[in-house]
């Protein structure tokens, strides 16, 4: 029997995530399985993967083939990476111990890689967001002068209207008293 290690997708249309299983190559791709052995989540940003090492590394060495996707994720994790390491132990190469100090070297720099990504694109979000803050005060800015000056216009109209009518109100009164002065004429 061929043994897999693939993705098997679960979730929503448009918002997959995926079980990381071993399974029969001969089964469908969301059927039968033999052992799930972690989840892949690339709706996060960065991706959320959580997988059992200690398992897939087992499975390897029983000679199970990953797909591609799933050879990225294992590489990603350092399952790929004990696996050759192992396998330079077997041949003398190194010691174990020598083995799992460079495997743990480089998970530290993987572990800082990712925590730096995680803290740029928290930095990004906020600084987008300082940016969306300015740019509304900025166009309330503009839009309170408009209004003050739209206001400014009003006021000034009314008044001008309000002086034409007193002037016609003068005009009329001193018309109207023109008459009344000279009766006889």
């Amino acid at each position: 029997m061929a043994v897999k290690i693939r993705l098997s997708r679960h979730g929503k249309k448009n918002y997959a995530y995926f079980h990381i299983v071993v399974a029969d190559s001969r089964s469908p791709r969301d059927g039968r399985l033999i052992e799930q052995i972690g989840l892949y989540n690339p709706n996060t940003n960065p991706a959320t993967i959580v997988l059992d090492g200690d398992r897939a590394l087992d499975w390897l060495n029983k000679g199970a083939q990953p797909t591609t996707t799933a050879r990225r994720i294992l590489s990603y994790e350092g399952v790929m990476l004990r696996k050759h390491l192992q396998g330079g132990v077997a041949k003398g190469a190194f010691s174990e111990e020598e083995a799992e100090r460079r495997f743990a070297a480089w998970k530290t720099q993987k572990d800082s890689k990712v925590a730096s990504k995680k803290q740029s694109i928290a930095n990004a979000a906020s600084e987008a967001a300082k940016a969306a803050v300015k740019a509304e005060a900025k166009v309330n800015e503009e839009r309170a002068e408009a209004i003050a000056k739209k206001k400014a216009e009003i006021a000034a109209a009314a008044e001008a209207a309000a002086r034409a009518a007193a002037e016609e109100a003068a005009a009329a009164a001193a018309e109207a008293e023109a008459p009344a002065e000279n009766p006889e004429a």
